[in-house]
């Protein structure tokens, strides 16, 4: 039997997947339903773009709701360790880029949450992989798609 991926994130996290998969499955598989039964109705389904493209969406919003329920079904929930001022899952990392670049604050997450545009980067990221376990004052080589840059860590919340 295949080892089933676990999805390390945080509960807020979570309840953000719970609350797109139930929106999927309440109003956007309706929606989807509706569409195809429109899309019917215009007769002919070989050359109807209407229904192909509703088609389409049905696929990828089944495909989605799958996925949802599986990241869900498989989530483990990021529980703060107070105890350790290292870089670690769920902690947030503030640090500038040597020799004088601008203070930059991220949030370590897993994979399923991950946001770059809300400072959300995933573990899996170089970044966050370069920081894990580091902690304050600790400069840090990071390597990056653009070449490396070296970082010193302000602050781990």
């Amino acid at each position: 039997m295949a080892v089933e991926k676990v999805f390390p994130m945080t509960e807020e996290g979570k309840q953000k997947l719970e609350q797109e998969l139930e929106h999927l499955k309440s109003v956007k598989r309706k929606e989807v339903v509706e569409r195809i039964k429109i899309a019917r109705s215009f007769g002919d389904l070989s050359e109807n773009s209407e229904y192909d493209s509703a088609k389409e969406e049905q696929a990828f919003v089944e495909g989605r709701i799958t996925t949802l329920e599986n990241m869900i079904r498989n989530a483990k929930i990021i529980v703060e360790d107070a105890g350790t001022n290292a870089v670690s899952l769920g902690k947030s990392v503030t640090f500038v880029e040597l020799p004088d670049g601008d203070e930059e604050t991220y949030t370590i997450v897993g994979s399923a949450e991950a946001d770059p545009f809300e400072g959300k980067i995933s573990n899996d990221s170089p970044i966050a992989r370069s920081l894990m376990g580091k902690q304050v004052g600790d400069q840090v080589n990071v390597q990056t798609p653009g070449g490396e840059m070296q970082v010193k860590i302000v602050s781990i919340k």
